[in-house]
């Protein structure tokens, strides 16, 4: 399976994005389908995820601002992210997860190449 991530940019504070990432060579709705982020020095941090059955899961610090969607006919999966701050600044990578703990990266064999978020004024 391969994904690919778009949608980053910069925003200000406050402002939204909506991060879309495509993913091709395998039955995607089947996939549990996972959103990662990662800023400079610091691990990959799990932001959201969304089961094949449409369950979702969020990480403590998106809940209430971030909607992790799917749209299996035509294969894509979406983050929608609100009331950016600057601390949501990162890389953020789509993944199709494989199996354990949906928060650890490690449970996540496929991986776009990420897309950049930067929150500032």
């Amino acid at each position: 399976v391969q994904l690919q991530a778009s949608g980053g940019g910069l925003v200000q504070p406050g402002g939204s994005l909506r991060l879309s990432c495509v993913a091709s060579g395998g039955t995607f709705r089947r996939f549990t389908m996972g959103w990662f982020r990662q800023a400079p020095g610091k691990e990959r941090e799990f932001v959201a995820v969304i089961i094949w059955s449409g369950i979702t899961y969020y990480g403590d610090s998106v809940k209430g601002r971030f909607t992790i969607s799917r749209d299996n006919t035509k294969d894509m999966v979406y983050l929608q992210m609100n009331s950016l701050k600057p601390e949501d600044t990162a890389v953020y990578y789509c993944a199709g997860h494989n199996g354990g703990n949906y928060q650890i990266a490690a449970s996540y064999n496929y991986w776009g190449q990420g897309t950049q978020v930067t929150v500032s004024s």
